[in-house]
């Protein structure tokens, strides 16, 4: 292959990356055709892109957008995984993916500029997403004043009953 295609091809990969730096390995290469039918069909649902590559080309391209740790797992067939809500929730769906279709594996991933091999990209699939650390973050803001405004609110309302009943008291004696 020729110079001014490794770079044209080169170009392509690092296109469609644009912004991304954290992706999966996967090696979808066993899979039959109606499986990687479903499987990228399931996987463009959830707005996760998919690109088979040469290892050598990706290596490259993946060296010039500055994404270091892929070498040693960018090796046989491999497929580059991205995108989706964020890194936990790629890693989460494709894992879901990998265990519904068997012939699927995960290689590894690169995660904040770090390489994580297949364990890895388990263990981060059962960790909590963007949204589900933001609510736990909000719920864990909100509780002080929660607490706050129950304590106030509890002598208050005692204080609103025992005036209510002796309202009641003087209204029904007359």
């Amino acid at each position: 292959m020729s110079r001014e295609i490794k770079s044209m091809l080169i170009a392509e990969i690092q296109g469609r990356l644009g912004e991304h730096r954290d992706m999966l390995v996967v090696d979808c290469s066993k899979l039959d055709a109606n499986e990687a039918n479903r499987w990228r069909l399931g996987i463009r649902e959830k707005n996760i892109c998919a690109l088979t590559v040469k290892n050598s080309i990706a290596r490259n391209a993946l060296a010039q957008l500055g994404i270091e740790g892929l070498d040693e797992i960018l090796a046989g067939p491999s497929t580059l995984v991205w995108g989706g809500e964020d890194v936990v929730a790629l890693s989460k769906e494709i894992t879901n993916w990998a265990k519904e279709i068997e012939s699927l594996e995960v290689k590894g991933a690169t995660v904040e500029g770090q390489s994580l091999d297949q364990k890895g990209v388990t263990a981060l699939s059962k960790s909590p997403g963007r949204a589900e650390l933001i609510g736990q973050i909000a719920g864990l803001l909100l509780s002080p004043g929660a607490q706050l405004a129950g304590a106030l609110q509890g002598p208050g309302g005692q204080l609103a009953g025992c005036l209510k009943a002796i309202a009641d008291e003087e209204g029904g004696d007359e």
